[in-house]
């Protein structure tokens, strides 16, 4: 056999290696009927006497030296095939009882309290299209470093989802049917992706929560979320943390403050302010907002100025006898501009005592000072003992744009 034959021969069996090595791709595929899908997970701790029904899976019991008090409950939303709607012109009753399974089983951390309910279920409990995580106030309050911790190693686990802190049982979240949407964890998600489109909360979903955890100059925050009756799912405000533990919570009020700190757009959210010497007032609404942060050190101290610009429309007033003039709307801004401030210096205050900087006023430190912050800080501990006595200036200045369409 000549070269060129050689070279032929060579050459087809590389393409035939080539080809059964890409047609072997599916050797390990499994149906997606195969496996239980898990949609949505809350976590509660476990009711007094769950060390008695746990079972003997992972260890035996007495055999860790973990306190029964430390237990959790985990309850899981699981898809059952066949019910999902698949577009809006599918089948099917509002609420998520038909579409989802609810179960729920103990354990002293969450890979235990999952293999105690995979025993339960048939198929593997897969977590590649899980979308909202649901925490009880009780567990973050304690820590919530085993349920990062977790989460962040489950490659399955997408960084685009939410996560919640519930002021109630989220096992009583998880089996709310809420009417417009027949799969309850949907619900919740498309409820954050809609606030974060009009501007009322923050794009912070899994993945920026756990980097602003991991930062050593800021802290994380999630959404408050509440069950309203047997049907309805309410974001009820705003969770901060220092370190990994719940320390302090907010009013709904309260996230429109914090993205102004930050420089968020868009702005959203309304304010009523009232015109002087008068009983009547104005609803002001935000459109757009610029901020400029500066970092300087004084007396050996950080000291943050900053400066928020916002722009808005007036969008209701109390009675007819307002007459929205020049000197009225100047009289506006100057009242919105006090408001305004004593507003956001007042959640600054509140966050400084608890010693939660949700603001990332210390990364800012560590980003432009940065000697000083080598220096004399070095790591989130230290900041988290500093960030209470930093002086913070922060100055406002309103601009009313437009008063509406009709004559005054």
């Amino acid at each position: 056999m000549n070269h060129h034959g050689w070279t032929s021969y060579f050459s087809k069996a590389i393409i035939l290696i080539c080809i059964f090595l890409l047609t072997a791709g599916c050797w390990d595929r499994q149906e997606i009927e195969e496996r239980a899908v898990v949609l949505g997970i809350g976590i509660d701790p476990a009711e007094p006497g769950a060390a008695e029904e746990e079972a003997q899976i992972s260890h035996k019991k007495g055999a860790l030296d973990i306190p029964e008090h430390g237990m959790i409950q985990l309850t899981v939303q699981v898809a059952v095939p066949g019910r999902i709607p698949l577009g809006p012109g599918a089948g099917g009753e509002g609420g998520g009882k038909r579409t989802v399974w609810v179960v729920s089983g103990v354990g002293h951390t969450i890979d235990d309290a999952i293999n105690g309910l995979q025993q339960r279920i048939a198929s593997p409990l897969f977590f590649g299209h899980l979308r909202v995580i649901v925490v009880s106030e009780k567990v973050a309050q304690k820590g919530m470093q085993n349920i990062n911790d977790y989460f962040r190693r489950n490659p399955d686990i997408r960084r685009m989802s939410w996560m919640f802190i519930s002021k109630g049982s989220t096992t009583e979240l998880m089996k709310a049917s809420p009417q417009l949407e027949r799969v309850p964890t949907l619900y919740l998600m498309t409820t954050m992706d809609q606030a974060v489109k009009m501007g009322r909360f923050p794009n912070d979903f899994l993945g920026l929560f756990w980097s602003s955890v991991s930062a050593k100059g800021k802290e994380g925050y999630l959404p408050y979320a509440e069950l309203k009756g047997q049907d309805s799912l309410q974001i009820s405000g705003l969770a901060y943390f220092r370190g990994d533990k719940l320390v302090g919570s907010a009013q709904p009020v309260d996230i429109i403050l914090l993205m102004g700190i930050m420089g968020m757009n868009p702005a959203g959210g309304q304010a009523f302010v009232k015109i002087p010497g008068t009983s009547d007032y104005l609803e002001f609404s935000a459109r757009s907002r610029k901020v400029f942060t500066k970092v300087d050190i004084q007396d050996g101290q950080p000291h943050v100025r900053v400066k928020i610009m916002l722009e808005g429309n007036i969008r209701e007033k109390s009675t007819e006898e307002v007459k929205l003039d020049h000197t009225v709307i100047q009289t506006m801004e100057k009242q919105l501009n006090k408001d305004a401030q004593k507003a956001y210096l007042d959640l600054i205050r509140r966050t400084q005592e608890k010693g939660s900087d949700i603001f990332g006023f210390g990364e800012k430190v560590r980003a432009r000072k940065w000697k000083y912050w080598d220096q004399h800080i070095k790591t989130k501990e230290k900041w988290q003992q500093m960030y209470p006595d930093i002086k913070v200036d922060l100055t406002v200045q309103v601009e009313i744009r437009r008063v509406g369409m009709k004559a005054v």
